[in-house]
């Protein structure tokens, strides 16, 4: 405590705070035996100082008066005068720098806090786990105080899944909950006197110190707007590693409804309002957000009032009497009504002309337009928008941009957020207008703060990559992916809405595109013809066509249903059995019939059908509450490899009431999810990402980047998602580039791999209505974004290696990164990358020898360039199917005949191949002329007349094109389906 580490104190005490206390007692009276209290408390006179602390590096040396070993000696002298250096290390942590749209969902952004590398600090907190020092500092805007109880702005989860020390959330009326964890073991919960403000940036600041709490807000000034403080005697439980942080949502509580600006929070300080250094980050974002919903307070209310006034009207035409028939008529179909005298003002006019335009032109009669003011915003928020995206799908509808967009902004503004995110994509990219970063971050902000998928999944995807300015942040990209993930399972259920299966379907595959149809194309048609007869394949597909939506047919459960009915009611096939059985039990579009469901059920399982047995453990645990014949089924779908059965084993162990299995057994539950989640099952997966971002399972270490990874993942099988991607297939089919592009961009901007890869082949083909309406260098932008993902198929690797290569407009050649392009196609099992590689070998460059590791090329294969170079044509060959006549196979024969000629020209041999060689040619050459000295010397033959040799030349002509055709004909017999 009081030197400095040598090489006899290894590690010197650590102090943070040391007092000297010093008392006098009394001398008791009698004997000296007798028990005494002479403790600070009872003495006479006493003091204490505050003693000052030196920090371990600014200690003196002690002089220990003890000789070393002369190598002892020596190997000290060494080091005496090194000073060590502590590590530069603060206690406070930016949890959050950039704007977050929270959507007052369950889901939210998570922390998790490490242990201090600086030792000292380490120690302090340690020590202050039952008497807390800690500092938040949170900048929020409100849209709306909590609709749902307690709303979470920032809390801690501990291990056992229970709310730990502090808990800060919004309630409905406003007032701040505070929460905290007592040492006993108890739970303590204040709330604030005041209430947060609404649509204003403000600061939250609280201050911890032991058992005092101090709450203050701020301004954007920083001038102090509230404060209040609590005091209490019990010892608050604090320790920040012990479990993880959320900033907003989770599965125990719904987030705000608004945005977070910057957080910060202070481990080991509780510090006044004036000495937080908290500031907004970007103070051109957060006026933006304050002036977007300014002005929509203004739109709404002038949408609200109007056709508040035009429903008036038409109440007053509705009770006058109609005098003739006529009259009724006019009524019913002549013109709407429609509000001339405006009582707006002239400037809320002029400002807003675009918008009262439209108004004029809509209908707002009760069958169209609902009596509840705010569901008649949102109705012309939507006309708006159809209006716009039917504009924008024309021939040359991208033409129309720049007048579209006023109209967008109205919708936008409306609640309509899908007009928002088009908005977002068409600023960032460019699309017919110039690139305005700062108003594309706006509108993927507002999207996402009302849960339009593509506009939160964008966000997730930027802040993902870290492109376009975005932070890399893969814990705010979790938030954003996970918001998608849990509403792609609900949405998944749903059956009405604009949504379609999300199919991998890329526009360089033929054959998948001649599979697309529609429900007046022949495949359908045939589908619809096979399964009228009864044909239980095709009855299966037409139904799944149907009630997904998929290869290009609209989605319709009503028609599906049918299918469904109809094969599992007259064909004996388990699928279209199971599938009907469970449709009868959810009631999806159909009324609800148990017994009937039942029955079906149990005989899909009878022909080994594991989903139908997962089924029936499916029936006994929500519908008999029976968990023993719940388990014995689902174990046997389990064993079967059903992914479903798996999922549901783990929530009997969650929730404790697996059978003969006492308690919770949350470490089994997670298996099981595991294993559910590795056959694709979506709240499987859902968990495991979960558990990697918490890092509170013991089997799942804490790992942010699997867990974005994995919530992408179902994030990206979302039905609405599906139907912006069919949208572009058929327009690209249908040859309407212009809506091909504008739908292909927008998804390709939502982070999907395979709409980034196809926009880019579009550009390739189109490339003047690239460069026309596409301000960012299309092709490179989308092939670069391709590569980055991680299902970036093996072409997109080959072109940007090529783009690396030659040089790409603009961008300069780059060998080292086309060489890493072509290795990454070979790892993905294409011969065309290993062939790339040879060429390069063979024009005299040198592969890196990270790649070859990376290649997996034996080391001892590297002393050559020969054997690099067989070892790439070998791998070339064998992921070419090993087809007999490929270029992976002539380049490796010709490498082989390099080979041997250059053994060849290096030996003995090459002379005795000579004179051999030389030989033949001679023995040749005598041959050839004495057959010619004994055709000269025999008699002529007589001619053969040349009609006779026409005729045999016909005659062999003719079995030839005989042959033929009898092959042909074979062929077809042997293939009937082929013409049928």
């Amino acid at each position: 405590m009081v030197y400095r580490d040598d090489y006899f104190i290894r590690r010197s005490i650590i102090v943070h705070t040391v007092i000297l206390y010093a008392w006098i007692s009394h001398k008791p009276i009698g004997s000296y035996d007798a028990k005494r209290d002479e403790s600070y408390l009872q003495a006479v006179a006493k003091n204490y100082t505050l003693l000052e602390t030196v920090p371990p590096c600014e200690r003196p040396y002690k002089d220990h008066k003890v000789c070393f070993k002369w190598s002892s000696e020596r190997m000290w002298r060494l080091q005496a005068k090194r000073i060590p250096q502590c590590l530069h290390e603060t206690d406070a942590v930016e949890i959050l720098s950039f704007p977050y749209a929270s959507s007052g969902e369950k889901a939210g952004i998570v922390k998790k806090f490490k242990r201090f590398h600086n030792r000292e600090l380490e120690i302090i907190r340690q020590h202050q786990i039952d008497y807390p020092k800690f500092t938040i500092s949170v900048w929020l805007y409100l849209l709306h105080h909590c609709e749902k109880n307690l709303c979470g702005i920032f809390y801690f989860i501990d291990p056992g899944e229970m709310y730990g020390t502090p808990a800060v959330f919004l309630n409905e009326e406003g007032y701040v909950h505070i929460q905290m964890r007592l040492v006993k073991g108890e739970d303590l919960a204040v709330k604030t006197i005041f209430s947060l403000p609404l649509k204003q940036w403000f600061r939250l600041d609280l201050s911890f110190n032991g058992g005092q709490i101090e709450i203050t807000i701020v301004g954007k000034n920083l001038k102090r707007h509230q404060h209040q403080s609590f005091n209490f005697r019990e010892d608050f439980y604090y320790d920040d590693m012990a479990g993880y942080f959320v900033l907003g949502g989770s599965g125990y509580a719904p987030g705000i409804e608004g945005y977070f600006g910057p957080v910060k929070y202070y481990r080991l300080n509780n510090l006044e309002t004036k000495q937080i250094s908290n500031h907004l980050y970007d103070k051109e974002i957060t006026e933006q957000i304050e002036l977007y919903y300014e002005r929509c307070a203004d739109i709404q209310e002038i949408v609200s009032g109007y056709g508040h006034l035009v429903k008036q009207g038409q109440a007053v035409q509705k009770d006058c009497i109609r005098e003739n028939y006529y009259s009724e008529l006019n009524y019913k179909y002549g013109a709407k009504t429609k509000c001339d005298a405006f009582v707006w003002s002239k400037e809320l006019r002029e400002k807003y002309h675009s918008l009262f335009s439209l108004l004029r032109e809509m209908d707002f009669s009760p069958s169209n337009v609902s009596e509840d003011q705010n569901n008649t915003v949102l109705e012309v928020g939507r006309r708006i928008f159809e209006k716009v995206a039917k504009s924008l799908s024309r021939a040359d509808g991208l033409h129309y941009m720049s007048s579209s967009i006023p109209f967008l902004m109205d919708s936008s503004c409306c609640g309509y957020h899908k007009a928002s995110f088009f908005l977002a994509v068409i600023f960032e990219t460019g699309l017919a207008v110039p690139i305005d970063p700062l108003q594309g971050l706006l509108y993927s902000l507002v999207g996402a703060q009302r849960s339009e998928r593509l506009a939160v999944m964008n966000l997730g995807y930027k802040h993902y990559q870290g492109i376009n300015n975005y932070p890399l942040d893969l814990e705010l990209s979790y938030a954003y992916y996970n918001d998608i993930a849990l509403k792609t399972s609900l949405d998944q259920h749903a059956t009405k809405g604009d949504q379609a299966f999300v199919e991998t379907i890329r526009l360089r595959d033929d054959e998948l595109l001649k599979a697309q149809t529609k429900e007046n194309g022949d495949v359908f048609m045939w589908l619809k013809y096979e399964a009228t007869r009864g044909n239980a394949a095709a009855q299966q597909r037409l139904a799944q066509m149907l009630f997904w939506g998929q290869q290009g047919v609209a989605k319709n459960p009503e028609a599906a249903i049918e299918w469904y009915s109809k094969g599992a009611l007259e064909t004996e096939d388990p699928i279209l059995i199971y599938d009907y059985a469970i449709i009868l039990f959810k009631g999806h579009g159909v009324k609800k019939n148990t017994r009937l469901a039942l029955e079906l059920m149990k005989k899909a399982a009878s022909k080994g059908l594991h989903q139908a047995i997962n089924g029936l453990g499916w029936y006994y645990h929500n519908f008999k509450r029976d968990y023993v014949k719940a388990a014995k089924y689902w174990l046997k779908a389990e064993e079967m490899g059903n992914p479903d059965a798996s999922y549901n084993l783990g929530a009997l162990h969650l929730d404790g009431i697996y059978p003969g299995v006492p308690g919770r057994n949350r470490t089994l539950a997670a298996e099981y999810f595991y294993k559910a989640a590795q056959g694709g099952h979506v709240e499987g997966t859902i968990r495991c990402s979960l558990y990697y971002i918490t890092g509170n399972m013991e089997n799942f270490p804490r790992d942010p980047e699997k867990a974005v990874i994995w919530a992408k993942h179902i994030a990206e099988k979302n039905g609405y998602l599906g139907h912006v991607i069919r949208k572009a297939l058929n327009a690209y089919l249908e040859l309407s580039w212009h809506e091909a592009l504008l739908y292909y961009v927008l998804a390709a901007e939502a982070g999907i791999e395979m709409s980034q890869t196809n926009l880019a082949h579009i550009c390739e083909e189109r490339p003047e209505l690239a460069r026309r309406y596409l301000s960012t260098n299309c092709v490179w932008r989308y092939y670069n974004f391709s590569i980055s993902q991680s299902n970036a198929p093996s072409f997109a690797y080959l072109k940007m290696g090529d783009f690396y290569y030659y040089g790409y407009q603009n961008h300069s050649k780059d060998l080292e990164l086309s060489v890493q392009m072509y290795a990454q196609a070979a790892l993905e099992g294409d011969s065309q990358g290993f062939f790339n590689l040879a060429l390069l070998v063979e024009e005299g460059n040198s592969i890196p020898p990270y790649i070859l590791d990376h290649l997996e090329i034996n080391r001892t294969l590297r002393s050559s360039n020969s054997s690099i170079l067989q070892e790439l044509y070998q791998r070339c060959w064998s992921h070419s199917n090993q087809e007999l006549i490929n270029p992976c196979s002539l380049a490796l024969l010709y490498f082989y005949l390099r080979v041997f000629w250059n053994n060849i020209l290096h030996s003995s041999l090459i002379y005795f191949m000579g004179t051999f060689l030389v030989s033949i040619l001679v023995a040749f050459a005598v041959q050839y002329f004495q057959s010619l000295s004994a055709n000269d010397s025999q008699a002529p033959r007589p001619e053969q007349s040349p009609d006779v040799h026409s005729s045999t030349e016909n005659t062999s002509d003719t079995r030839s094109t005989e042959q033929e055709e009898s092959t042909l004909t074979n062929n077809i017999a042997q293939h009937p389906h082929l013409i049928s």
